[in-house]
C-alpha cells in the first residue's frame, strides 16, 4: 500500500460530484413539504430562492477555505488548522462514522424502494438491493479515481437532462396552466409566516446541502486554485436553478394546494402531462438520481477517515492508498461495510436525525472561519476569495445558527442524542491516543 492521493479530476468532474450528490430525491418530493407551509406561491417561491442565496453564501465560504487548502478531507483539514484539532476530528468522526454513512444507507434504501415500482421486492429483498448496491459502487469506486469520476459524470449528466425534461415538459406539453399559479400572495397576515418561513427554510436548506462535496477530494484536483471555486460555484448556482424551475414547474401543473398534499409532486405532474408513463419515467429518473448520489458521496466521503488516519486521528489503516489505483480502497471498503450495516438494521434514519443539524454547526463554523483566518493568516495564499465578503460569511452563519436552534427547540431529544454521539466520539480520541497525534500543516499556525 502507498500513501500518496493522485490529481486526477478537472473542472467537469468536479462540478459533476457536486451536482451529483446535491440532487438526490430531495426534488422530486420535497416540493410537497415546502408548499405545505403556505396558502400562496409567492412565499413558496421566495423559500427555494432565499434557500438558494443562503447555500451560495456557504459554498462561497467553502470555496475560499478549499482553494487555499486543497487537502483530502476538505472541512477536516481546515477546521483543524482554524480552530484545532479536536474540532477537526469532530467533524471527522461525525462524517467517518454517522453523517456519510448514514446517507449512504438512507439513500440506498430510497433507490432499493423505488425499484419495487418495477421488480417487487419485499422488506427484505429492499434491504437486500440496497447492499448490493452500496457494495457494487463501492468496488467500481475502489478501481480507481477516473473510473469513479466517469459513472459520476454520466449519472450526473442524465440527471441534469431528466430534471431540465420534466421542466420543459411541465410548460411545453398541455396540462399546465398559468392559472394554476394562483393564489399568489398567501392569505395570512404577514408577521404570521416567520415560523412556517424558518421551518420550510430548514427543509429547504438540507435539500440544498451536498455543495461542500468536492472538498474532500481537493487533493485529487488537478488545478485546485482554479476549479475547486469554479465547480462549487457552478454546481449551486446551476442546482439552485434546477429546483427553482422545478418548484415552479410542478406548480404549474397541479396548482399550489395539489402540490401541498401530493406525497409523491413529480410523479402526479408526470402522471398529468405524459400519462400512466409519466409514473415510470420520473421512478427511473429517481433511481439514476440516487445511484448517482451515492456514488459522489462514497467517492469523496472515503478521503475524510483517510486524511484523519494521515494525521494520526483515525486507524492507520484507514490512510493507506492503493498502489495500483492510487485510492484508499481500505476506508472506502470500511465506508461500504458500515453503511450496509446500518442499511440492514434499519438505525441510518435515526442516526441522520440525530447528527444532522451538527454538520450545520460545523458549516458554520467554516463560514466563520473565513473571518478568522483573514485576520489571523492575512498573507496565506488565497487563490479565490469569497463574494460579498464579509456580508457572505456572515448571512450564512446566522441561517446556520438559526437552522441549528430549530432542531434543538423541536427535536430536543434527538439533538441532544447527537450531542452524545460526538461525546462518543471524544471518548476514542482520548481512549486511543488520538489527541496526542503529531501536528500537522492543517494545525492552527498561531497559538
Amino acid at each position: 500500500m502507498s500513501d500518496e492521493l493522485k490529481p486526477e479530476l478537472g473542472l467537469l468532474d468536479a462540478t459533476m460530484i457536486n451536482v451529483g450528490t446535491m440532487i438526490a430525491s430531495s426534488i422530486f418530493l420535497v416540493p410537497a413539504s415546502i408548499a405545505a407551509y403556505f396558502s400562496g406561491v409567492f412565499p413558496t417561491m421566495l423559500v427555494w430562492v432565499v434557500g438558494a442565496v443562503v447555500s451560495l453564501c456557504g459554498a462561497l465560504c467553502v470555496a475560499e477555505l478549499g482553494a487555499a487548502m486543497p487537502r483530502a478531507g476538505g472541512q477536516f483539514a481546515w477546521l483543524k488548522r482554524i480552530y484545532g484539532p479536536v474540532w477537526g476530528y469532530l467533524y471527522g468522526w461525525a462524517g467517518s462514522v454517522i453523517i456519510n454513512p448514514g446517507s449512504v444507507a438512507a439513500v440506498a434504501v430510497g433507490f432499493a424502494t423505488y425499484l419495487a415500482y418495477f421488480i417487487p421486492m419485499g422488506a427484505v429483498g429492499v434491504k437486500v438491493v440496497a447492499v448490493a448496491s452500496i457494495m457494487g459502487l463501492t468496488v467500481l469506486n475502489c478501481f480507481g479515481l477516473k473510473l469513479g469520476a466517469l459513472i459520476q459524470n454520466i449519472f450526473t449528466i442524465v440527471k441534469i437532462a431528466a430534471v431540465m425534461g420534466f421542466i420543459a415538459a411541465c410548460f411545453l406539453i398541455p396540462g399546465g396552466s398559468a392559472a394554476n399559479l394562483q393564489p399568489f400572495w398567501t392569505s395570512e397576515p404577514i408577521g404570521s409566516l416567520a415560523a412556517p418561513f424558518g421551518a420550510a427554510m430548514v427543509l429547504v436548506l438540507y435539500a440544498y446541502d451536498g455543495w461542500i462535496e468536492i472538498t474532500y477530494v481537493g487533493s485529487e484536483m488537478r488545478r485546485p486554485d482554479r476549479d475547486m471555486p469554479l465547480s462549487i460555484i457552478l454546481s449551486t448556482v446551476l442546482v439552485s436553478v434546477l429546483y427553482i424551475g422545478a418548484a415552479v414547474a410542478f406548480t404549474y401543473v397541479l396548482g399550489h394546494t395539489a402540490v401541498g398534499r401530493s406525497p409523491r409532486v413529480a410523479a402526479d405532474a408526470m402522471t398529468v402531462v405524459l400519462g400512466t408513463a409519466g409514473a415510470a419515467l420520473i421512478t427511473t429518473a429517481v433511481l439514476m438520481s440516487t445511484l448517482g448520489a451515492n456514488n459522489g458521496i462514497i467517492l469523496t466521503s472515503a478521503r475524510i477517515p483517510f486524511a484523519m488516519a494521515k494525521d494520526g486521528q483515525f486507524f492507520q489503516w484507514a490512510g493507506q492508498v492503493s498502489p495500483t489505483y492510487a485510492v484508499p480502497v481500505k476506508a472506502l471498503v470500511a465506508q461500504g461495510v458500515w453503511s450496509s450495516l446500518l442499511a440492514v438494521s434499519g438505525t441510518y434514519n435515526q442516526l441522520a436525525t440525530y447528527v444532522v443539524f451538527v454538520s450545520f454547526l460545523f458549516y458554520g463554523m467554516s463560514a466563520a472561519g473565513v473571518i478568522l483566518l483573514r485576520r489571523r493568516e492575512p498573507n496565506l495564499p488565497r487563490p479565490y476569495r469569497a463574494w460579498g465578503y464579509p456580508l457572505t460569511p456572515i448571512v450564512f452563519v446566522v441561517f446556520a445558527g438559526y437552522l441549528i436552534w430549530d432542531t434543538i427547540k423541536q427535536q430536543p431529544v434527538d439533538s441532544a442524542i447527537g450531542l452524545g454521539l460526538l461525546g462518543v466520539g471524544l471518548v476514542f480520541y482520548y481512549a486511543l491516543g488520538w489527541n496526542r497525534a503529531p501536528v500537522t500543516e492543517s494545525s492552527p499556525s498561531t497559538p
